[in-house]
């Protein structure tokens, strides 16, 4: 397991947040194919549902390989809508987690193991 520091968190920063960004978009790129192939949205009745141009399991499986990437840095993937990214480090001789969420400039929060990311307090 690695342990961030909050310098040593935010350097990866710029260098995460284009993942999360494609990773949002192979998200909505699979829940649109999940919606266009649901027979209750076609309009001919008993016409077949159409078959998506990629499968969902590959979809799937793109989410997946990238959530592994994000995480192959050593950061945990907490919420994939927020784009929330915890990096584990120690405060005062106790595990805890650094909070991100995309869209902030730096990591400047961090809560408990046992917390969450409504518990965060900011860093000193």
């Amino acid at each position: 397991m690695h342990v961030f520091s909050p310098e040593r968190a935010n350097a990866l920063i710029p260098a995460l947040t284009p993942l999360i960004e494609l990773l949002w978009e192979k998200r909505r790129e699979l829940a649109i194919r999940l919606l266009e192939s649901d027979p209750a949205l076609h309009t001919a009745p008993g016409a077949p549902p159409r078959r998506p141009a990629r499968t969902f399991t590959d979809l799937k499986a793109e989410v997946v390989q990238l959530i592994n990437r994000i995480e192959s840095y050593g950061c945990i993937v907490k919420d994939i809508d927020l784009g929330l990214l915890d990096f584990p480090s120690i405060r005062e001789g106790r595990p805890i987690y650094l909070c991100w969420k995309a869209g902030e400039a730096e990591l400047l929060h961090w809560h408990g193991t046992d917390e969450s990311f409504h518990e965060r307090k900011l860093i000193e």
